[in-house]
């Protein structure tokens, strides 16, 4: 719904990011990508994948909200999505923190219980 009363917006699914970062070829272009923007043949020099290849891999990660294209010339340049890759950040930082709460929870309840 958001999309549509805001076409500009992308709008991030969570599992869409996590299942299109379970490939690890579509991780390795996470990487390149965090280095630097970069177009497909780009990618595909770098990568032990053919350019089609690299273009599917790349719609899968656009769909999830993890990269975003620009126009170049003739060319699309691709680049991290600064809002899903927060998302994602955000989320680890959530399992994280309830990791460690729990962590702590044990610790408390063995001290708690030695006393």
């Amino acid at each position: 719904m958001v999309s549509r009363s805001l076409p500009f917006v992308a709008t991030y699914r969570s599992d869409e990011g996590w299942d299109a970062l379970g490939d690890p070829t579509r991780r390795a272009i996470v990487a390149c990508l965090a280095e630097q923007p970069r177009a497909v043949g780009e990618l595909a020099r770098e990568l032990p994948i053919s350019r089609p290849a690299v273009s599917q891999h790349l719609k899968v990660l656009k769909d999830a909200g993890l990269v975003v294209d620009q126009q170049a010339g003739t060319r699309r340049v691709y680049r991290l999505n600064p809002a899903g890759v927060a998302a994602l950040r955000d989320q680890l930082d959530t399992f994280w923190r309830r990791a460690l709460d729990s962590y702590q929870d044990v610790v408390d309840q063995t001290t708690e219980e030695d006393s």
